[in-house]
């Protein structure tokens, strides 16, 4: 039988890509796709949240109702893990990643609000609402800035790197993704 990728056979490759071409897929993802899903846990347990989202460097951003479960959640216990992933046809398309962080809930008030704020793109969702675009919303903004991902992409293994990859939070990341 014919293999389609006979290169997915082959034994798996463990070579790391290097920090900055690692970077350059891992911020391709975030800003290509737009949903993802929000993992919580609060006293009911584990709860898996598809949330619409918006990215900045390597923080992924989300706005939600105050009196929502994943907001009581995030109250009760702020770690968050969030699965993005491109659409999948086979196992050569598999791409996706597994962001890990601590949620900073902002209110309209809170200081920080304004810089984030900014990446988020309510327009489209104002409209669907038939509400003016000259109000922007007040809504609650969620931050999770990633402290570590792990990526995957079986396509990688074509190049001989291993299909999933490892990134941590450095000291001077935040200088460079967040102005």
């Amino acid at each position: 039988m014919p293999l389609t990728n006979p290169w997915l056979s082959e034994p798996t490759p463990v070579k790391r890509l290097d920090r900055e071409r690692l970077e350059e897929r891992l911020l391709n993802l975030l800003s290509s796709q737009n949903m993802c899903v929000l993992a919580t846990t609060g006293p009911d347990g584990p709860l898996a949240t598809p949330v619409r989202y918006f990215p900045l460097g390597f923080a992924v951003l989300f706005t939600a109702a105050p009196r929502s479960p994943k907001i009581r959640n995030i109250a009760a216990d702020p770690r968050v893990s969030i699965g993005i992933f491109a659409p999948l046809v086979g196992l050569a398309s598999s791409r996706g990643a597994q962001l890990f962080g601590t949620a900073r809930v902002l209110a309209p008030e809170h200081p920080d609000r304004a810089h984030y704020w900014t990446a988020v793109r309510w327009e489209n969702e104002h409209a669907e609402r038939g509400r003016a675009l000259s109000e922007p919303p007040e809504d609650t903004l969620v931050v999770v800035e990633a402290e570590r991902i792990v990526y995957t992409e079986h396509w990688l293994r074509r190049e001989g790197f291993a299909p999933r990859q490892f990134w941590r939070r450095s000291a001077n990341d935040e200088s460079r993704f967040i102005a």
